[in-house]
């Protein structure tokens, strides 16, 4: 009766299970999972909001969004040092809507999208749904965690379609350098392969300024696609807004352009009140996206400083994001590890596996919790066994 895009047994986890039965008992949890800016203690301006209200009163429907949006978003991703033309941005509901529709553009059923390994695991629900097979390429950790371009190289097929990438990657932390990009981009225009850059976290750099890490924009793929959203760049998940940013030869984006136009107004998915408010939520999510680039920091320097006081574990370097992975001692399954934090110490964090580490004793932590929160669960965290 159901599709085989869908697991066959969607059963919850073991992990899930037991913070059910916690949270069913009220108890207290230290959440280090947490990646909902607005449930950590930040602070909103009082007068965001306002004028959501004024620009919901009238609907001129926009394929690819209202033309005020889009300029917008362009003066956003110019202060990130992106350049890109209003007349190149799509806005979508959400980088997840953006990825479903960039499959729509490039791939037949069956198609390939190459995906980074370890990533968000969302990427193996993405592709599923849209019956686009994800073939996964592993990052390499030699100090840093970086592409392998012989390996991504050879899992390219005569299926492919497209090259994903993330970065900063999430849970790595770990950005797309010069070299990488330009091997990327070469490898596409290689193969006349689009390439699909997240870059939802690129603002948030874990010490230093952005300017020196690259845009996929630039790196000279003949058909890139760039994605952010309001959720990350300053905190507003709840505004359901996002973009793709187009880039590449000029031959190849007009018809990428003409192509998204047709598939966006098959979906009409972007609420007019946030596109008519946008400008002011970038203006006034200053204050807010500076707030989580503090936060962030702050916590990862706790992680750091907790890591160093226990030589049993590795906090691994963070270039940037929302997140950090810690090596543990492999004296116990992830999921027994994970497990016992939770129903003993109440500390909830998320194993290696979720995101297909290459092999167990990793834990990812999210850097957003308050900073009362991620420091109590620090202590449990670097117990030995």
């Amino acid at each position: 009766m159901f599709s085989s895009r869908l697991p066959h047994d969607p059963v919850a986890n073991l992990l899930t299970r037991a913070l059910r039965e916690l949270r069913a008992d009220d108890v207290p949890i230290l959440d280090l999972t947490e990646s909902n800016p607005t449930r950590v203690g930040l602070d909103y301006p009082e007068r965001l909001f306002d004028e959501l209200v004024r620009s919901s009163r009238g609907y001129a429907p926009a394929s690819l969004g209202a033309w005020s949006a889009r300029t917008a978003v362009a003066a956003h991703l110019e202060t990130e040092a992106i350049d890109v033309a209003p007349d190149r941005i799509a806005l979508t509901a959400s980088t997840s809507e953006a990825y479903s529709i960039l499959f729509k553009l490039l791939c037949d059923p069956g198609d390939e999208i190459l995906v980074p390994q370890p990533s968000y695991p969302l990427f193996t629900h993405l592709t599923r749904l849209d019956g686009v097979i994800g073939v996964p390429y592993d990052l390499e950790h030699l100090g840093r965690w970086a592409i392998d371009p012989g390996r991504l190289a050879r899992a390219v097929s005569s299926r492919t379609r497209a090259i994903l990438v993330v970065t900063p990657n999430n849970p790595t932390g770990s950005y797309l350098s010069q070299l990488e990009l330009e091997q990327v981009s070469e490898l596409a225009a290689a193969h006349d392969l689009a390439l699909i850059g997240d870059e939802v976290f690129r603002s948030y750099p874990a010490s230093g300024a952005i300017a020196h890490q690259p845009s996929v924009l630039v790196g000279g793929a003949p058909l890139v696609f760039s994605l952010g959203g309001l959720s990350k760049s300053v905190g507003l998940p709840q505004m359901k807004l996002a973009w793709i940013a187009v880039g590449g030869r000029d031959a190849a984006m007009t018809s990428a352009m003409a192509r998204l136009e047709l598939v966006c107004d098959t979906y009409l998915s972007v609420a007019t009140s946030v596109q008519g408010a946008v400008g002011g939520l970038f203006a006034g999510g200053r204050a807010v996206h500076e707030q989580i680039a503090l936060r962030v920091r702050r916590n990862l320097d706790a992680l750091q400083r907790g890591g160093a006081d226990a030589p049993w574990a590795r906090v691994l370097p963070v270039e940037g994001g929302w997140s950090a992975v810690v090596e543990v001692p492999a004296t116990v399954s992830e999921e027994e590890r994970v497990l016992d934090l939770l129903t003993r110490h109440h500390v909830l964090v998320h194993p290696g596996f979720f995101y297909d580490f290459p092999r167990e004793a990793f834990l990812v932590c999210s850097l957003l919790p308050e900073p009362p929160v991620f420091d109590a669960a620090l202590p449990h965290l670097f117990a030995r066994d």
